[in-house]
């Protein structure tokens, strides 16, 4: 059943569909379906065994950091797992013992002990429990991303520092700097055999992923954090090193939670820390795993993003249960959660599944975890800290001129602690945020005999004073052009330049306010000249100055030229366009053109369509630089192939994008009142036969099968096309997919099941886009609307029945 339905409701149609051809019939009680079997895809078995191997040593390691007991790392890690796995908002994300609390957790453990940490832990729980419930989870997101990493820099920086102390055969203090100031000491009294260790297990683990050709390809299987600890395991048992080794004391002397002892404030201050810290880093993994899976070939279609609010109730009670039964606070791990992305999981079952090895391992692999040398458990530990001093995220960071907050942060972090180094990155990032805002340039020049005033920035009181001296550096009579390039003009900054503006009016002057076109900037509610005469030079007052605005109509110009010829645009109009897009969006689409200029281009989709003008490619897909390879001609034609006659510049395209390019879809867009299908409905056979007849006879086809469909015309939002031309415009869509099915490259890899086909119509009057869905006759037949979630401010969506 061919189908025409718009981009936003195709699955929610077939869901209708689904629902309705399970419904019973009328009169008879409806049937409860049958208790589905609880089922593990293969991908989930195989993803959870490679989580669960990195997770163990994982574990074992951040427990050791944070001098807690160890089991107390298996707890926390098959709690996240079954737990946050089950309940959290993000399927793929895996959550346990997380390298992010290392220093929280170690530092609560020396002020108020082992038990009173575990109810701090149940508290945190219960605080995000609460934050869930309020569903503020997006409220996280606010936090400067300078401000996470730099708190996340911090804590690697403590945690390699800490583990440095360990590999040396020593013990770490519980401050950062106390173990700098430590570490002569330490490296004086150097125990050879836990040094060895630990530099075997750092180099297995900067090897193993290495290793060349096929050999590494199948070694690879096994992550490297678990086999470099157990190489290291092994060396130390057969070499009879003297090492310290992991010591599991029996599960029946294992420490709860008890009451928390100590000062209110403090409690009070270790709980938020807490809930902090581990919201922040499980919700941010929520989103990058999301992104993880988007990017992702295949398996990823089935799996929805990521609820965040439900995330957190996750984590909540993870975080409680945790804490109850003596584990570590739990939050989403990014080792593990990549890990399992990388790994094809498809469900939340990989997570819970990861969980449940973690507890047979707790109850039947103790004797074996006992051979492992802390030392390595410390290299392992000290190696993940590095990597949390991301140097992709300093220059990124560095990019966005947010350099000074991510070290004030990372400094705060290692020196005052978590929260005290989180709280001044906060402070720093807000006042940076108001130095930008505050920040105004404003330059005088003269060119030509002409006065140029320029403003870079906001326009606030703030900026007044600056202003008004530099206007009155243009001479009385003379010409001056005022270019306002900011997003923001506030009602004092608006006052002091009118008020010039009209003094230098008076005294014989000229006076051009210009702006940044595209970028509204804002003024007092009333009209007032200012505003006209900043329209009437391109200024960017007006609302409709858009980059879609068409050149035709547009007002914001002040000559009213007469068009050359009916209704074309200038050759001005083009200068014009140009000299906007260099002023106001290269600047910032320069970075990532000199990426794709790098990389070559790499899109997605090859976007077939017409050379329509009213058809703008990257306008209604929402498409930029690199996504789009797009072929554009007379009626959206795909001519057969052999079928062109000397011109093969379709065919080469197709083939240019599928076999070198490597798209992954092709899409076949038409529009309403197509000119091409108009002629082929109107003109008569015979005649002269000019290049655009000979192009169109690749038309014929649609028009044949638009003869052989006659009553199965397609609905479109419950009506009948309005005429012959929308049904051909619908009928050529179909026709062309048919066409492409012809090309070799095309059929070739579609049977490899790498290639899709899709089709669109663009309702040029409604501004509304349909997909297209064919049935094995091409009939085009109604689909029930589907209910849509609408927003409050929206119009309701255009229903499309086909």
């Amino acid at each position: 059943m061919s189908a025409c339905v718009p981009a936003h409701a195709t699955d929610s149609a077939h869901a209708s569909r689904d629902h309705e051809a399970h419904a019973p019939p009328p009169g008879k009680p409806p049937k409860f379906p049958r208790f589905r079997k609880f089922r593990i895809a293969g991908a989930d078995l195989s993803a959870s065994i490679a989580v669960f191997l990195i997770a163990l040593p994982l574990s074992l390691g951040i427990a050791l950091a944070t001098g807690a007991p160890l089991q107390a790392g298996l707890v926390s890690a098959a709690v996240g797992g079954l737990l946050a796995g089950w309940i959290g908002g993000s399927p793929l994300q895996v959550s346990g013992p997380a390298a992010g609390l290392t220093v929280v957790t170690a530092d609560l453990i020396h002020q108020y002990g082992w038990r009173t940490t575990c109810a701090i832990t149940v508290l945190a729980g219960l605080a995000q429990l609460g934050l869930g419930c309020l569903r503020v989870a997006r409220s996280a997101l606010a936090v400067s991303p300078a401000v996470v990493h730099g708190m996340l820099a911090g804590i690697g920086v403590a945690i390699a520092v800490a583990q440095l102390h360990i590999m040396l055969g020593g013990t770490p203090q519980s401050a950062v700097l106390d173990n700098l100031r430590a570490l002569p000491a330490q490296l004086a009294d150097v125990q050879s055999s836990a040094l060895s260790i630990s530099a075997l297990t750092l180099a297995v683990l900067l090897l193993w992923p290495r290793i060349p050709g096929r050999a590494g390809r199948v070694v690879r299987v096994v992550p490297a954090a678990l086999i470099s600890v157990a190489v290291a395991t092994a060396v130390a048992s057969f070499a009879g090193l003297s090492v310290t080794k992991v010591d599991l004391p029996s599960w029946r002397s294992h420490a709860l939670a008890g009451l928390p002892e100590g000062p209110v404030l403090g409690i009070v201050a270790a709980v938020l820390t807490v809930t902090l810290v581990c919201s922040v880093q499980s919700l941010l993994g929520a989103v990058a795993v999301d992104k993880l899976i988007a990017g992702r070939p295949g398996p990823g279609a089935g799996v929805g993003r990521s609820d965040l609010n439900r995330e957190l109730l996750g984590q909540g009670a993870a975080n409680a249960v945790s804490g109850a039964l003596g584990g570590l606070p739990v939050a989403g791990v990014a080792v593990r959660s990549v890990t399992n992305v990388r790994a094809g999981a498809v469900s939340r079952n990989s997570s819970m599944l990861h969980g449940v090895w973690v507890v047979v391992a707790a109850l039947l692999m103790a004797p074996a975890l006992e051979l492992i040398p802390l030392a390595a458990l410390a290299a392992l530990v000290m190696a993940v800290g590095i990597q949390m001093v991301s140097l992709n995220h300093i220059r990124t960071i560095t990019r966005h001129r947010e350099i000074l907050v991510y070290t004030v942060t990372t400094i705060g972090v290692v020196v005052l602690g978590v929260l005290e180094g989180v709280a001044l990155g906060v402070a720093i990032a807000v006042a940076v945020a108001l130095h930008r805002l505050a920040r105004t340039r404003i330059t005088h020049s003269e060119e030509g005999g002409v006065h140029h005033v320029r403003a870079r920035g906001q326009l606030t009181f703030l900026a007044v004073p600056r202003l008004s001296r530099t206007l009155h550096l243009v001479p009385h009579e003379a010409s001056a052009v005022v270019e306002l390039d900011g997003s923001f003009m506030d009602h004092a900054a608006y006052e002091a330049l009118q008020c010039w503006q009209d003094a230098h009016t008076a005294q014989g002057g000229t006076v051009e306010v210009t702006g940044r076109a595209g970028a509204r900037i804002a003024e007092p509610a009333n009209g007032h000249p200012l505003l006209d005469r900043s329209l009437e030079h391109g200024g960017a007052s007006h609302s409709c100055c858009r980059p879609w605005t068409a050149w035709r109509n547009h007002h914001c110009d002040r000559p009213q030229e007469a068009p050359q010829g009916e209704g074309r645009p200038s050759g001005h109009q083009l200068a014009s366009g140009i000299s906007a897009f260099q002023r106001n969006t290269a600047p910032h689409v320069r970075g990532e053109l000199a990426r794709l200029a790098r990389e070559g281009q790499q899109p997605s989709q090859l976007f077939l369509t017409c050379a329509d003008s009213r058809l703008v490619t990257s306008m209604i897909t929402s498409s930029g630089p690199g996504d789009l390879f797009v072929v554009r001609n007379v009626g959206n034609l795909v001519p057969l192939p052999g079928a062109e006659s000397g011109d093969d510049s379709v065919a080469a395209a197709i083939e240019y994008a599928v076999d070198v390019l490597k798209v992954r879809s092709i899409t076949v867009c038409g529009h309403s009142g197509c000119g091409a299908m108009q002629a082929l409905l109107n003109t008569p056979p015979g005649g002269a036969q000019t290049p655009l007849r000979r192009w169109l006879r690749h038309g014929m086809p649609s028009l044949e099968r638009l003869a052989a469909h006659q009553k199965g015309w397609a609905r479109l939002a419950g009506r009948a096309p309005a005429d012959a031309v929308e049904q051909l415009c619908l009928t050529n869509v179909v026709q062309q997919l048919e066409h492409l099915r012809g090309h070799e490259s095309v059929a070739r890899r579609m049977a490899e099941g790498a290639l899709e086909l899709h089709g669109m119509y663009f309702h040029v009057g409604e501004a509304q886009a349909y997909l297209l869905t064919e049935s094995p006759d091409d009939v085009f037949d109604q689909v029930t609307p589907s209910p849509h979630e609408e927003s409050p401010h929206e119009e309701p969506p255009t229903r499309v029945k086909v």
